[in-house]
């Protein structure tokens, strides 16, 4: 009993009981670890919401539209502001938001003119396997590379108000506009848009798509 009193000093047990104290606080190093990768996270979140912004809605200049016939016309493309414009000389009759191919290159650049018109084309490559039923067995698929499964057929995505540009099929159309490039190549364009566009060219009409 005297070896225990005499070894163990009041200051030595303060000593002992503060580093217990501590030894039970959360690490302040570990709280930093958890808010540091929090930030990632939210930031790529944030990246992610920018990209699916809306695009600035179309806009129509009346005066020209009514000016507008398919022998007087011409559209440019800009890949970059996501944009195609119908023309009637240098005057903007109709600018409106585009989606083009989602990978760089698959909407092709150059001078082109328009080939084909067709109001209910349907894509040659992409498309759905059905039944006999016509319920889809596979959606989202590509001729290039699956296979109809047994008992169904492919019936080809709807590309209403089509305008061919290229022989192996990119084109202008109706679809979805996500507010980025996401398409297979072809230049997407708001459902009420695209026929007023289509009425207003011919085959034959020059579509410039660039930067």
């Amino acid at each position: 009993m005297n070896f225990t009193s005499s070894r163990i000093t009041p200051s030595l047990a303060i000593a002992v009981i503060l580093l217990l104290c501590i030894a039970g606080l959360p690490s302040a190093r570990g709280d930093n670890n958890v808010t540091a990768a929090a930030t990632p996270a939210k930031a790529q979140m944030k990246h992610a919401n920018e990209l699916l912004k809306k695009q600035d809605p179309p806009k129509v200049v009346p005066r020209l539209m009514d000016m507008a016939t398919p022998d007087n016309t011409h559209v440019i493309v800009s890949l970059t502001k996501q944009r195609a414009y119908l023309l009637v000389g240098e005057e903007i009759a109709l600018d409106t938001p585009i989606s083009s191919g989602k990978r760089a290159g698959m909407t092709p650049s150059g001078s082109f003119t328009v080939l084909e018109k067709d109001p209910n084309h349907r894509s040659s490559i992409f498309g759905d396997f059905v039944d006999g039923s016509g319920r889809t067995v596979r959606g989202g698929v590509s001729l290039k590379i699956d296979s109809a499964p047994s008992g169904t057929h492919y019936v080809g995505a709807s590309m209403k108000w089509f305008m061919r540009l290229t022989q192996d099929g990119v084109g202008m159309h109706v679809g979805i506009l996500p507010g980025y490039p996401a398409s297979h190549g072809c230049v997407r364009l708001p459902v009420d848009i695209a026929p007023l566009i289509y009425a207003k060219v011919k085959v034959g009409t020059p579509v410039e798509i660039g930067p």
